[in-house]
């Protein structure tokens, strides 16, 4: 035991004597609690607790105050984890197996570990100022700092001192300090998050001032935080949407293609863009209508949330036409009721606004014209706009995009139920979500919710929240900075985080080059879905004839890749793992790739580079050294950690598949009511260097909440083992108790075999000598059966 607690007390020394420390604060005494332990100190008091032995939440309540245990952000219950204190003399040291913390008595100071690794301390910890309290920290010199919600900064965030306020950032391109979306929440390139667990608005300084300090900045609330530290990406990003929510599996349509733009002001002209789709052949789920759904007008309409009969004439009819064809029907909502609505006398008279400080409804002034805003915090209120959303899902709407919900204007001394609107304002967008996920779990349990927002807070893909990047300029530059902040958001949990294709704002003229690239970039983002303002149609039916062959190559091969992306969402949802995922996941210690976000890998599997700048004839493309990888289109390998210039197409951006790697396709279809995987092609990329591999394909009805937990599921399993000059592919199954899982004819396509097999048992095979690809029909017609094809 001696030796142990030598061991500890050289750590301490080596590791706190290069931080700042709080020569003010002066220890007293500690206790043990149930899930931690209590640090009383001459200005009051820590809390320390652990969730699991890689979450540790710390709060401390000043003397005077009395601990606020509500969090906005926090579902996770705290476990009885296995840890030990020790006390060596100044030091109390209070380890799991994970994360450890030091407690120096004098001077008084708090640092982290991770496997005896350091992460970081508190500085001064607590401050108060004037109008501010802060917690700040000591970092070491060399990491890179990520989060903070969505910017286009560059992925290392390091040196920023960023509002904590969602606002939109109209027309942006390639720098953006403040955007619709922000989360108090870092990151770190030495695999560790804090996360600062308070709604009102603020800042998040990630060492602005260049002295290794990281600075978390309030007008009130909780002083709380939670240190996260995971193996590597993958854990630290599980362990964060464990604290915080999983996302739920969205409905299977949200993966294919969306008609949308600002916007479609009659039944006629939205009857006439859906049957466009379906003329030129083109995949179509889903059809989003703005806000001429409830007015002629852009201005003044806002908040009659009913369908104007003038301009929309059989709407119950419409929608249930579309979902004939396969296309469900979305339509906008805000949350601001204009003086000049239909709405306006009920919500005024009933008290369901923000009120002023005489408690009269808070009328103010923006774009669209005189408002007040809901106020969701009043239950009333809130199940008022329930009702709204209610009696539309029972008419046939699918799908709601909730606009404007910053709140796009938010008044400071705007007051709500719960609290003033800066107390409220980054978690309106989060607790408008939570009203309509809790709202179906009520009203239409078995239906999964598809909720499109541009504003919310830690933990808001537990609702189902598929948030858009804003706004962004219909440019180059608007396209250059989407790849970050969809890296970024899906870091912070936000997998779905996805841009209006095409861009939404400016432009006069088609730009035909940047529509494709974008729409070609689109393939591999969550969400496919072009939209703009109406003075360029986003879709692309109404473009020249090559710019629609072109759209609809990158829309079918979407739609192809429904088995391998549907998959994704489903790991996203157990794990919380993003569909588009920074190459430092693959080697976190590469220091280029930490501030990158040139390519990035959608999945495990392909490796996507998208074109973000006119005339790139090629474009160079690091490879990562885990794996040897091949050009999706020509098979081409390239060896893993090589950079390498490569010639690209007009028809598609460069892709490649990891070796070793199974992709499951199928056949396009118009629309994901077709989908089946009872006619699957199967691709897998063999590599003489890969002596065995795994993967797996999820499927569901694709419309039923909780399916996998409910067993209404199946996962196949495909499994590759290359020993000596044989090859073995294996095919297995898992089906939940309750799924009617169906016979399977399966195309076995196996990309790189050079030299054409003697025979395979069992199978016929066909052999491709140009392209060196074989291709064995395979019959799946038992769940139990277990396959093995042997070359």
């Amino acid at each position: 035991m001696k030796k142990i607690k030598l061991l500890i007390a050289l750590l301490i020394l080596s590791s706190t004597s290069l931080f700042s420390q709080n020569y003010q604060r002066i220890f007293k005494d500690f206790q043990t609690v149930n899930s931690g332990f209590e640090i009383n100190t001459n200005d009051g008091k820590y809390i320390i607790k652990a969730y699991t032995e890689n979450i540790i939440e710390t709060s401390f309540i000043p003397k005077g105050e009395t601990i606020n245990n509500q969090s906005h952000a926090v579902i996770l219950n705290s476990e009885n984890v296995d840890s030990e204190i020790l006390q060596t003399g100044n030091i109390i040291e209070y380890s799991t197996k994970g994360i450890k913390i030091n407690i120096q008595k004098s001077p008084f100071q708090i640092s982290y570990f991770y496997k005896n690794k350091p992460l970081l301390s508190e500085k001064n910890g607590y401050i108060k100022t004037d109008s501010t309290e802060v917690l700040d920290f000591n970092i070491s010199d060399n990491e890179m700092l990520y989060g903070g919600g969505a910017r286009v900064l560059g992925m290392n965030r390091r040196g920023n001192r960023l509002q904590l306020y969602n606002r939109a950032h109209y027309g942006y391109e390639t720098h953006s300090e403040l955007m619709n979306y922000t989360i108090p929440l870092v990151l770190s390139s030495k695999i560790y998050a804090v996360h600062f667990d308070n709604a009102p608005i603020g800042f998040l300084d990630l060492d602005s001032k260049k002295d290794n300090t990281i600075r978390y900045e309030t007008i009130s609330g909780r002083k709380t935080y939670q240190v996260i530290a995971g193996e590597n990406w993958k854990d630290l990003i599980a362990n964060y949407t464990l604290l915080t929510g999983r996302q739920p599996l969205p409905p299977r349509w949200s993966l294919g293609n969306f008609a949308s733009r600002m916007g479609y002001h009659t039944e006629k002209e939205t009857r006439e863009v859906v049957q466009k789709f379906e003329d030129n052949n083109i995949p179509l789920d889903a059809v989003i209508i703005d806000l001429y759904w409830f007015g002629a007008e852009l201005k003044g309409t806002m908040g009659n949330l009913e369908f104007l009969k003038d301009s929309f004439p059989t709407p119950k009819k419409m929608v249930a036409d579309f979902k004939n064809k396969g296309v469900k029907t979305i339509l906008v909502t805000e949350p601001f009721i204009l003086t000049t609505s239909k709405k306006w006398k009920e919500v005024s008279e009933q008290n369901l606004l923000g009120k002023d400080s005489l408690g009269n409804p808070y009328r103010f002034d923006f774009y669209f014209g005189n408002t007040g805003i809901l106020d969701i915090y009043n239950p009333k209120a809130k199940n008022w706009f329930w009702n709204i959303y209610k009696d539309l899902v029972e008419m046939g709407i699918s799908g709601w995009w909730g606009d404007l919900g910053e709140p796009e204007v938010h008044p400071s001394d705007l007051i709500h139920a719960t609290g003033t609107a800066d107390e409220v304002h980054n978690i309106y967008g989060h607790d408008w979500a939570r009203l309509i996920s809790e709202g179906y779990k009520k009203d239409f349990p078995n239906q999964r919710p598809f909720i499109l927002m541009r504003a919310g807070y830690s933990g808001s893909q537990r609702f189902g929240m598929i948030p858009w990047s804003g706004d962004v300029n219909r440019s180059w530059g608007g396209l250059q900075a989407q790849p970050e902040i969809a890296l970024q958001m899906g870091m912070q949990g936000l997998a779905y985080m996805h841009s209006d294709l095409g861009g939404f704002a400016g432009g006069e003229v088609l730009d035909a080059e940047l529509y494709t690239r974008w729409l070609q970039y689109g393939v591999f983002q969550p969400i496919f879905r072009p939209h703009a303002q109406e003075s360029v149609a986003p879709e692309p039916v109404f473009h020249d004839k090559k710019t629609i062959a072109l759209a609809k190559k990158s829309i079918d091969l979407r739609y192809s890749l429904l088995p391998y992306n549907y998959t994704l969402a489903f790991e996203n949802n157990q794990s919380g793992i993003p569909f588009m995922r920074p190459l430092f996941y693959e080697e976190s210690d590469n220091v280029t790739l930490q501030n990158s976000a040139k390519s990035y890998l959608w999945g495990n599997d392909l490796l996507v580079s998208p074109i973000l700048k006119p005339g790139v004839e090629e474009q160079e493309i690091y490879f990562p050294k885990s794996n040897n990888w091949f050009n999706f289109y020509s098979d081409k390998k390239y060896k893993g950690g090589s950079t390498v210039s490569v010639i690209t197409k007009t028809d598609h951006i460069p892709t490649f598949v990891r070796a070793g790697a199974f992709i499951p396709m199928v056949k396009p279809v118009k629309s994901t009511d077709y989908y089946s995987i009872e006619n699957l092609d199967l691709h897998y990329y063999f590599d003489d260097e890969i002596t065995n591999s795994f993967s797996k394909l999820y499927n569901d009805d694709g419309s039923t909440p909780n399916a996998f937990e409910k067993g209404l599921f199946e996962i196949l399993t495909f499994k590759s083992d290359y020993v000596g000059k044989f090859l073995v592919i294996e095919i297995d199954s898992k089906v939940g108790k309750d799924f009617n899982a169906q016979n399977k004819e399966i195309s076995l396509i196996i990309h790189n075999i050079s030299v054409k097999p003697k025979k395979i048992k069992g199978y016929k095979f066909e052999w491709n000598s140009k392209k060196n690809t074989l291709k064995i029909p395979v019959k799946y017609l038992n769940i139990k059966q277990t396959i093995k094809i042997k070359l």
